[in-house]
């Protein structure tokens, strides 16, 4: 099977072309976990199948490492966009992606006839607790008390097409977010389980967030998150509507326009390298 890994801000992920390889669906999660691995694997936070599609130029199908669907992820579609220029598959600058269902329109940057930037309208944000989905008392979730480990936490919840619950914090460089992710991820307020992000206000115009991942952990970047991260802010507040998210590997531009209630991101795509590999190793 051959193969593309590539990474946005450090949110790295394996791209297979589905029009080419052919791997049957009921199989795709062994794949994905053998492939993500990055000790026994090509390693990746997930792996992301581009494939035809009739309702869009082209369909995202991600998964996790652990082998679990993923709805949307913000890194990994402009890689899609990215992808699917670099190697000829469009001539357009302008393309829509869909990804269970949800369509997305990307906007391709290029430099030396490559794709450098993608700026993705990531749509509307979803706020009513049954939307995202969280277990709660009224219909938005903004600044509500959450107790994880005997320890209370104010939350903000925000789908972006995917759950995620965004924590205010004085300090996050030092949280040990390999004991408190799973907490989160699987608190018995989130049905679908939940991304979490832990931000730090820098100012009005600039936020620093750490995340942890459904079904992956803690990653470099996430653009979903990032964009959930913003809306919270703007909800509670505590910034300007446009505003720079430092991430561990890098800067996401997020935009929320609240006219047209769309939220645009804007980030790097970068390609890594290209490979083959057997999938008869290890049974698969």
């Amino acid at each position: 099977m051959k193969f593309t890994k590539m990474h946005g801000c450090g949110n790295d992920y394996i791209y297979v072309d589905g029009s080419k390889e052919n791997i049957p669906k009921n199989r795709k999660p062994e794949v994905v976990r053998q492939l993500s691995d990055r000790h026994f694997g090509i390693g990746g936070d997930g792996v992301i199948f581009i494939n035809p599609s009739k309702e869009a130029d082209f369909e995202m199908e991600m998964y996790n490492m652990d082998g679990s669907r993923a709805e949307m992820c913000g890194n990994g579609i402009r890689c899609v966009g990215k992808y699917v220029y670099d190697k000829g598959l469009t001539d357009k600058t302008q393309i829509s992606v869909i990804s269970c269902g949800k369509i997305k329109y990307l906007t391709l940057f290029t430099e030396n006839e490559k794709v450098s930037a993608v700026k993705v309208n990531m749509g509307s944000p979803l706020l009513k607790a049954e939307e995202i989905p969280v277990v709660a008392g009224s219909g938005e979730v903004i600044g509500e008390r959450i107790e994880v480990d005997d320890k209370e936490y104010q939350m903000t919840c925000v789908s972006m097409g995917n759950p995620h619950a965004v924590i205010f914090m004085d300090e996050i460089a030092q949280l040990p977010l390999e004991k408190i992710g799973p907490l989160f991820e699987n608190h018995v307020r989130f049905p679908k389980r939940t991304n979490t992000e832990f931000v730090k206000v820098l100012d009005r115009e600039n936020i620093q967030m750490r995340v942890w991942e459904r079904g992956t952990g803690e990653t470099l970047a996430c653009g979903t998150g990032a964009c959930a991260a913003v809306a919270a802010c703007i909800l509670n507040g505590l910034t300007q509507e446009q505003v720079t998210v430092k991430l561990l590997g890098g800067s996401l531009q997020i935009q929320w326009d609240r006219k047209e209630n769309l939220i645009y991101m804007t980030g790097p795509a970068v390609t890594v390298f290209e490979g083959e590999t057997d999938l008869t190793i290890s049974g698969l």
